[in-house]
């Protein structure tokens, strides 16, 4: 373990279990035998230190899935981000303004989720914490079997929020290890730790900063009949925080929310697949605090409190959790419709990156390769620190493991394959190098690069393009009613027949890839030309001047003639006005968010920069969100445009690309 003289330690339930191996292809379903026994399980650790001196005092931490930290009764840190146990993340910090000379407190808050879902690499019996601190170079304690240890009973489950991806929180306060982070706590009941046996993991520094976390009062507070509604005045990632006290297991239920019902009341039953109800069980002590550990993306929460139960107003608050966020790069143009939508999208990146790239921080919670092409490249651009994105890179190479042709989403238990986002890394990988010039970065990548340019060989045929990719999902744009009427058929095993998105990305893939080989003083693929060649045969109509959407189509959608745009196809001048002409005439609004960035991004490479802004500037676009009083980038132009819609969504950002 790089840096550790620690070992791995669990509890007596956890300490000696065999790890489940949760890894699939997409298309081979498995089975997974978890016990639920298992799952939902908080788990505490405590130790006490004598220290002499507490200056240049570091703490080398990790959990598995994760922790939060506390020295003498503060808050420190929490993570780590999400990984693979092959390259599990470990934080370094400085803690030497939490210690004191003299005796102090250890105190950490672990979880083990057991779900399988796209948040954790969980569901895999893998429980354990790693602690090591050093005062001067010097290692004074360490995780071993001297910690006590204790399941927090204070958590239990009323129900699970989206696909499986986290379980909502029952918080009683009157449970025994209440205010176990105190120095005065008294542990001597707890059973001591145990040393992990199967302990598999490669422990790596996190390349990345800890998360941001503080608190926001509330933009308004509002006494209703049953209690309170809460209007933070903005919609960010965290949890609530507040005081109440009351009879011995009175319940505040908690709801939450991205809108408001007609009456005025919070929508907790929200739109996208998550019913925001939690509770808050009281002890019947002078004060109780809540504390809610996982987190949720709200704007308004609403407050129902027993008769018997007081709410302390003013200690209402939005604990707030994002990456660190500097804005680098501004807008600086005189357009006060395109100020409004930059300050839209840098604000939905600011909130919406946590410990990676996620394309919803409430229904899904999972890193996907396709966001890394949007929300990736643009938190890149807004900070001017490629770390995260790199990490993110890095992330989706470990997966390779599973298939060369790389997951979906990554680190995760949840097996998801996207054919549209494999084809997107080559891409990625160059726009990253472009803007840091790390040539040991370009190298670092590439053979991952050819291992994905290798595995789409599998499905090429004598023309050049590939067709029936039948172990990944053929995306297109999403969500399904915003494709434009795209005339090939698209279930989640694709059939037969040549189609033109995912023909349109794999030239770009081989093209971009050529421009990395030459960086790195490679020859050309020799299988580009011949794709291009077969590309234009197959999919452009002469007659339209356009590209149609598969074999035998005669119909030219929004999305073909963005991804011939974006592959940058061999064409005449004329061909390409046209192809520009039909996606100004067709509106971004004719496809996704997602799709936007490809148009946008083609159209600014081409020299079209007014026709960016023009196009950003749609009323159906980014100004209806605002029109709906979005303070972050929803999943879709208009809320009714897909069934189970996100309201907080940081792939529909791609403006903070294309605007300068």
């Amino acid at each position: 373990m790089n840096n550790f003289n620690a070992k791995w330690i669990s509890n007596k339930d956890f300490y000696n279990l065999e790890p489940i191996y949760v890894f699939h292809k997409d298309i081979d379903k498995k089975e997974i035998n978890h016990d639920d026994k298992y799952k939902n399980k908080h788990i505490l650790f405590r130790k006490k230190v004598t220290l002499d001196k507490t200056e240049n005092a570091v703490v080398r931490i990790s959990a598995d899935d994760y922790y939060k930290l506390y020295i003498n009764g503060k808050f420190v840190t929490q993570g780590p981000a999400p990984a693979y146990n092959f390259a599990y993340y470990y934080n370094e910090i400085d803690v030497s303004s939490y210690l004191v000379k003299g005796e102090n407190t250890i105190a950490v808050h672990t979880y083990y989720q057991g779900l399988v879902n796209r948040v954790w690499v969980s569901c895999d019996l893998r429980h354990g914490f790693v602690f090591d601190l050093c005062v001067d170079g010097k290692t004074v304690t360490e995780s071993d079997e001297s910690w006590k240890c204790a399941y927090h009973t204070g958590y239990t489950e009323c129900g699970i929020f989206g696909y499986q991806t986290q379980y909502a929180e029952c918080f009683n306060a009157g449970a025994s290890e209440y205010g176990f982070e105190n120095c005065n706590f008294d542990d001597s009941e707890w059973e001591n730790a145990v040393f992990k046996t199967n302990c598999d993991y490669t422990l790596v520094p996190q390349p990345t900063k800890q998360l941001d976390i503080y608190d926001v009062k509330p933009a308004l507070v509002k006494k209703t009949e049953n209690g309170y509604f809460i209007d933070f005045g903005f919609e960010a990632v965290g949890c609530l925080k507040f005081n109440a006290k009351g009879k011995a297991g009175d319940t505040v239920v908690m709801h939450f929310g991205e809108e408001l019902n007609p009456d005025g009341t919070v929508r907790w039953n929200m739109r996208c697949n998550c019913n925001y109800e939690e509770k808050f069980v009281l002890s019947g002590r002078e004060t109780d605090t809540l504390y809610q550990y996982d987190y949720k993306a709200f704007r308004y929460a609403e407050l129902i409190v027993p008769e018997s139960a007081t709410v302390d107003e003013d200690s209402i608050v939005f604990t707030v959790r994002h990456n660190p966020f500097t804005e680098k790069k501004h807008y600086t143009g005189n357009n006060e419709k395109l100020a409004k939508i930059y300050k839209l999208c840098s604000d939905t990146i600011k909130y919406g990156v946590q410990e990676c790239f996620m394309d919803c921080p409430h229904r899904e919670k999972g890193q996907y390769l396709g966001d890394v092409t949007i929300s990736g490249l643009a938190h890149m651009h807004l900070t001017g620190d490629p770390s995260m994105v790199i990490k993110a890179l890095d992330n989706f190479c470990q997966s390779s493991f599973i298939c060369k042709g790389i997951m979906t989403v990554a680190p995760s238990s949840f097996m998801q394959e996207i054919a549209d986002y494999s084809l997107q890394f080559p891409f990625q990988v160059l726009e990253v190098y472009k803007y840091t010039r790390d040539m040991d970065f370009l190298k670092r990548m590439y053979p991952y690069v050819m291992n994905v340019h290798n595995y789409f060989l599998a499905y090429r045929r004598e023309n050049g393009l590939i067709e029936s990719v039948k172990d990944k999902w053929n995306l297109v744009d999403w969500p399904m009613d915003l494709r434009d009427g795209y005339d090939f058929e698209l279930p989640t095993i694709i059939g037969e027949g040549f189609h033109n998105v995912i023909n349109g990305f794999y030239l770009a893939m081989q093209k971009h890839i050529d421009e990395i080989r030459s960086i790195l003083g490679e020859a050309p693929l020799d299988t580009t030309e011949q794709t291009e060649k077969g590309y234009i045969d197959m999919f452009l109509d002469k007659e339209q001047g356009l590209f149609i959407d598969s074999e035998g189509s005669s119909h030219a959608s929004y999305q073909s003639n963005v991804l011939a745009l974006f592959a940058d196809v061999n064409v005449s001048d004329e061909v390409k006005a046209s192809m520009v002409k039909h996606i100004e005439n067709k509106t971004l609004c004719s496809g996704g968010t997602y799709m936007s960035f490809f148009a946008l991004y083609s159209l600014k490479r081409a020299g079209y920069y007014d026709l960016c802004e023009k196009l950003i500037c749609d009323e159906n676009a980014w100004l209806a969100m605002l029109s709906n009083g979005a303070t972050v980038c929803h999943e879709v132009w208009k809320k009714e445009q897909k069934w189970n819609v996100s309201f907080f969504h940081p792939w529909s950002a791609c403006p903070i690309i294309i605007l300068d």
